[in-house]
């Protein structure tokens, strides 16, 4: 059976293929009678599946995570893609190429750790770079980084994910901070380094992207703040004087202002220049991310319009596509 991705899937065609699955849910239709509402992934993107008339065995038959060998017909419903399957059996995973269903960052691991270690060793402030390099050398900590997406969907959902996010982002502030010679740059990157760091345990991403209780309940800005707090005593002890408390506050702001917005889950609003521009910046890198990936993943092979996306609130202009 040859692949086909979901980013190769129209509507009205036949499918009989292995995804990665996500998201399932047993529910009633309004006679009472279940059916499975799946979310369907390869490395290409995901594509909602429902089958009709299910039964509770299935359901337990499998998990998020599992492979599904699947067989059923896509439709168009409400403008996007779906899957209607009529037949959904579990695969081993040593019969599928795992390479097919995770999508990777586009700059190899091993050049991003390189290239966000010379950013930080060129910090001149050698409070921030003794912080830095309490970090690069927790072995653990780097190895959550190599592996740790960005986001459960959103943006940069990917192993390596979030790695990417902090490299493209520090790469910015490099270009960014000399328009803006009032806004420090050394605590700029640093900033950028810190983020989102607590992401790495805030959520789980062995078999699927989910938030692990600690996430659940405190949230990578505050994970984020214990860890920064850690590293901070470990300056001390390495370094024999702490970091000045000054900077040390200014760190800590920007990690829970760098969401910019009460409602969208900043404790704080940024009242520093760096933190406004941490929130600028980690928002653009986090759009522009986010967009691509919709504009890429569309079904909407064919036109120059996206499908209306309900949490962006519109649709995205692809444009006429050339051809080659």
């Amino acid at each position: 059976m040859s692949r086909r991705f979901v980013n190769q899937i129209g509507p009205e065609e036949k499918v009989d293929q292995v995804f990665r699955v996500g998201a399932k849910q047993l529910r009633p239709n309004r006679n009472g009678n279940l059916y499975l509402q799946l979310e369907l992934a390869d490395r290409t993107g995901s594509i909602e599946a429902r089958m009709w008339n299910a039964t509770e065995a299935l359901y337990r038959s499998f998990d998020n995570g599992d492979y599904l060998r699947v067989q059923g017909a896509t439709q168009l419903f409400q403008g996007s893609l779906q899957l209607i399957a009529t037949s959904l059996s579990r695969v081993d995973p040593a019969e599928v190429d795992p390479a097919d269903f995770v999508p990777a960052a586009e700059v190899p691991i091993d050049r991003l750790f390189l290239r966000m270690t010379e950013m930080l060793r060129g910090m001149t402030n050698p409070h921030l770079r003794n912080l830095a390099e309490c970090f690069l050398i927790d072995e653990s900590l780097m190895n959550k980084l190599a592996e740790a997406p960005a986001g459960i969907k959103h943006h940069h959902a990917y192993p390596g994910g979030l790695l990417e996010h902090i490299v493209n982002l520090m790469e910015v502030v490099l270009r960014v901070a000399p328009c803006y010679p009032q806004v420090n740059r050394d605590l700029l990157l640093m900033g950028a380094f810190l983020h989102d760091l607590g992401k790495v345990d805030e959520l789980c991403y062995q078999r699927e992207y989910t938030y692990s209780d600690e996430g659940q309940l405190l949230g990578h800005l505050v994970m984020g703040v214990c860890l920064l707090e850690s590293k901070l005593a470990e300056v001390e002890k390495l370094a024999g004087e702490p970091v000045p408390a000054e900077l040390a506050l200014r760190l800590k702001h920007m990690l829970v202002s760098h969401h910019g917005q009460y409602d969208f889950g900043s404790p704080k609003l940024p009242m520093t220049l760096e933190a406004v521009a941490l929130y600028c910046l980690d928002n653009l890198d986090s759009k522009i991310n986010c967009f691509a990936q919709l504009m890429r993943e569309d079904p909407n092979v064919g036109s120059a319009w996206t499908n209306y996306h309900t949490t962006l609130g519109r649709k995205l202009f692809k444009g006429q596509q050339e051809e080659t």
